[in-house]
C-alpha cells in the first residue's frame, strides 16, 4: 500500500504543482481583465482569455526587454525593487534561480559532472558552470572548474565549489538526464547510459 501511495504521490505533485503555477499565472491575467474600462470588453465571459493575454504580455515583454531602451527600463525597475528590504532579497534570489536555469544561451550548465562531495568515497552529480574568475584565480594553482552541486529534489538550492579539473568525471549524459536524475533522488535513471570507451 506504502509503494502504491509514494507512486502516486511522485506523479500527482509535479502535476499539482505545475497546474496550480500555470493557475495563478493565467488567474492573475483574469483578474486584470477585470481592471479595464467597461466599454473594452465583451458582455460575456470569454474562456480562455487570460491564456491569451498571458501569451501576448509575456511575448510583448521579451521583445521590450530585447532592446536598448527596454534594458534600460529593465535596469531602472531592478534598481528600484533593490532598495525594498524584504522585496530586494525575494527578487534577486528567485531572479538569479530562473537567470541560472532559463539562460537563452542554454550554458548555464554546460555539463554533467560526477564528483566526490561532501567527502572522498562518496559521489555525487554536479553541473560545470565555468571557471574561477577574478582574484579567486590568483590563489588556486593548477586548473580548476566551478561546479554547482544540486540538492535533492529541489536542484534550485545547493552549493557552489571550485574543483581541480583532475578531480571531476565528466559524464556521457545530458544535462536534462542528469538534472532529471537528481530530481528523482536517482529513481529515474538515465535511459540510454553509454559508457565511454
Amino acid at each position: 500500500m506504502k509503494k502504491y501511495l509514494i507512486t502516486g504521490l511522485l506523479i500527482w505533485i509535479p502535476l499539482a504543482i505545475t497546474i496550480w503555477v500555470l493557475d495563478l499565472i493565467v488567474g492573475t491575467m483574469d483578474r486584470t481583465l477585470t481592471l479595464l474600462p467597461p466599454g473594452w470588453l465583451p458582455h460575456y465571459r470569454i474562456p480562455g482569455l487570460g491564456v491569451l493575454l498571458t501569451i501576448v504580455v509575456v511575448f510583448v515583454t521579451g521583445v521590450l526587454a530585447s532592446n536598448i531602451l527596454g534594458q534600460r527600463l529593465l535596469a531602472f525597475w531592478e534598481n528600484m525593487l533593490s532598495r525594498i528590504p524584504v522585496v530586494k532579497s525575494i527578487y534577486n534570489s528567485v531572479k538569479q534561480v530562473s537567470d541560472t536555469l532559463f539562460a537563452p544561451s542554454g550554458m548555464a550548465f554546460r555539463k554533467a559532472l560526477l564528483v566526490q562531495y561532501p567527502r572522498a568515497g562518496c559521489w555525487t552529480i554536479a553541473f560545470l558552470t565555468g571557471e574561477p574568475g577574478g582574484d579567486v584565480v590568483n590563489h588556486l594553482h593548477g586548473e580548476y572548474v566551478s561546479v554547482y552541486v544540486p540538492t535533492t529534489p529541489n536542484p534550485t538550492s545547493g552549493f557552489f565549489l571550485m574543483m581541480a579539473k583532475a578531480d571531476v568525471v565528466e559524464l556521457d549524459m545530458t544535462v536534462d538526464e542528469a538534472l532529471t536524475y537528481v530530481i528523482s533522488m536517482g529513481v529515474v535513471a538515465p535511459g540510454s547510459g553509454r559508457k565511454k570507451a
